[in-house]
């Protein structure tokens, strides 16, 4: 699939593919990235791609023409109907789900903001979605591209050096990811789970998913109470949480429990 990032540092964009799991992906012809600088499309001797925002007001605000005329020539060159995301803190916020669902797709344009923000006019008359990686505000936009791109990465068949790796990440299953150890054995009095030294792949499993689930329940429990659970999983959550929480206390899903509630 291909990536097109509309940016006014186009270089720092451009660095992710040199690294990790992006760097291997467009060698691989597995993704293309390509960028635009929308100071290629002005009209003046200076380049300008902004100006003060009417009704006053500190900053700058990026203009309307310069992006339109670099949203066209991008969709000149890939296909005139193509998906364009502003990234904007006022977006959708952004998680594996959606990345899952524009990952199988074959491209879409990425737009990176600078200064106060773009012209609202560019938003209503060019930007399919808006996304947020988070509440919180960056100089630009283009961090917040290279988050996608890298998460978009490693999403496509073959990115990664082995075929379940995606599968396995955090959220893939709407869960935290599971607690990961490599050599050696023990570290400052601190020991590997004997499950994971067993050999026994069943019991390992079992351990990974329950450990996922309760990961899940004490860190984020707005994702279990999105994603539900089974009967199964119920019980090995509330298995995890009596062997982890000695005073017989724990929280599910925003539901406090005693051991005398999970004995009814």
């Amino acid at each position: 699939m291909w990536v097109d990032v509309i940016t006014l540092f186009p270089q720092m964009v451009e660095s992710i593919a040199a690294y990790g799991v992006t760097g291997r992906a467009i060698e691989k012809d597995l993704l293309t990235l390509k960028t635009w600088n929308p100071r290629d499309f002005t009209t003046d001797n200076y380049q300008s791609v902004d100006d003060r925002p009417y009704g006053g007001g500190p900053g700058m605000v990026m203009q309307v023409e310069p992006l339109r005329r670099c949203i066209r020539a991008v969709r000149e060159q890939a296909v005139p109907h193509v998906k364009v995301i502003y990234l904007s803190p006022q977006g959708k916020r952004l998680d594996q789900t959606l990345l899952r669902q524009r990952a199988g797709g074959e491209g879409f344009v990425l737009v990176a903001g600078r200064y106060e923000g773009i012209d609202e006019r560019f938003v209503e008359l060019e930007i399919d979605e808006e996304w947020s990686i988070g509440d919180y505000v960056l100089s630009g936009g283009e961090l917040a591209a290279m988050v996608v791109i890298d998460a978009i990465a490693r999403l496509q068949p073959g990115a990664l050096g082995h075929g379940e790796s995606a599968q396995q990440d955090s959220f893939m299953d709407g869960l935290l990811d599971y607690p990961h150890y490599t050599r050696p054995d023990e570290i400052d009095g601190l020991a590997v789970p004997q499950v994971l030294l067993s050999g026994d792949h069943a019991r390992i499993n079992r351990w990974r998913h329950q450990q996922a689930l309760g990961r899940t329940a004490i860190r984020r429990p707005d994702l279990l109470s999105n994603r539900g659970m089974t009967e199964h999983e119920r019980a090995l959550l509330e298995e995890f949480m009596r062997v982890h929480d000695k005073q017989g206390r724990f929280q599910i899903c925003g539901h406090l429990m005693t051991e005398e509630d999970n004995h009814e």
